[in-house]
């Protein structure tokens, strides 16, 4: 019997250490964006995907799927909400599946980075994913920043005036809709996927993008004229399908955490430090600059805010406003 019982807990012992060798199942996750492998955000995503590796010794992988591969920004949210979609890198459409959101999509709403950046790493911004996460089951890790937004047309724009009627191509987001409307131009909402085409066949006369997007988009190649109108200062959401989320571990959740915040410093500073070196190649490449006097533009821009602050929050949008003004 003890002869037994020996072998028994030897055979116990095997098992066990067999067990403990074995080492542990790795999962892919998918992170999806609308930009080309060549773009800042593509960049960041990759660090991002390399700290996740490292902090979960290889248990968590990210795989990356640039220029819209697993759909637009409105597709990849859903997936998100699905959790057919882990990851994506999403920027004013997600006010589409948290209203409250939109606010921030006002053009002329803030008046510098230094502005945007007390609104996103402060309370404002928590509150702001919170209500993503609980409307949408869209869980923001991080706000990256992106620089201001600018407009590319076929012709120098210098005024007000010169925007009247041109057909300009915007993102699906109705603060920003109704603040060009106000200012005299016809934007159209599209796809970013379809907007270099629908440039090169005049299907639209213009679009507005930061600097970097511009770059990467390869803008440059329809477009010859840049104007510097600052309209809107950009960030965009590195968003997570909570779904995704409640299947990892604590240690893995923990590590996703840590690599969004490093990836975010990471992304914000490519940002700062490529966007000057960018904004010189794009006039290498033939792009010609103006510097419109945005303040009547802003003036009129800023008549659709009302509307829009009271239908989405009027206190976050009162806390923005007092934010740049101090």
């Amino acid at each position: 019997m003890k002869k037994f019982t020996v072998f028994l807990l030897g055979c116990m012992f095997t098992v066990m250490t067999c067990i403990a060798a074995e080492p542990a199942k790795s999962v892919t996750l998918k992170l999806g964006h609308i930009q080309s492998e060549t773009d800042l955000w593509h960049l960041g995503a990759a660090k991002f995907a390399e700290l996740v590796d490292a902090k979960t010794k290889g248990e968590v992988k990210i795989r990356l799927f640039p220029n819209s591969t697993i759909g637009n920004d409105r597709d990849m949210a859903e997936g998100l909400q699905m959790g057919s979609v882990d990851f994506a890198l999403i920027a004013g459409v997600l006010g589409n599946f948290e209203p409250s959101l939109q606010i921030m999509e006002m053009p002329y709403l803030f008046n510098s980075e230094e502005h945007l950046r007390k609104i996103i790493y402060g309370p404002v911004g928590e509150t702001l994913l919170e209500k993503l996460l609980k409307s949408s089951s869209i869980r923001g890790l991080s706000f990256w920043e992106r620089g201001p937004r600018h407009l590319t047309t076929n012709k120098p724009i210098n005024t007000l005036a010169d925007i009247k009627g041109i057909k300009i191509r915007v993102p699906e987001i109705p603060p920003m809709v109704a603040a060009w409307k106000e200012m005299g131009a016809n934007p159209t909402p599209m796809a970013w996927g379809e907007v270099y085409t629908s440039l090169q066949q005049n299907v639209i006369e213009a679009q507005e993008n930061p600097i970097p997007y511009i770059y990467a988009g390869k803008i440059y190649e329809v477009q010859k004229y840049l104007a510097l109108t600052k309209h809107k200062y950009e960030y965009v959401i590195l968003a997570m399908s909570d779904k995704t989320w409640t299947k990892l571990s604590p240690d893995h959740q923990k590590a996703i955490r840590e690599a969004a915040t490093e990836a975010t410093g990471y992304e914000n500073n490519l940002v700062f430090d490529k966007t000057d070196e960018i904004f010189k190649e794009l006039q290498a490449k033939g792009m010609k600059v103006t510097e419109p006097d945005t303040a009547e533009w802003a003036k009129v821009a800023r008549k659709t805010h009302k509307q829009f602050a009271e239908k989405y929050g009027i206190d976050i949008y009162n806390e923005i406003i007092e934010a740049g003004s101090n």
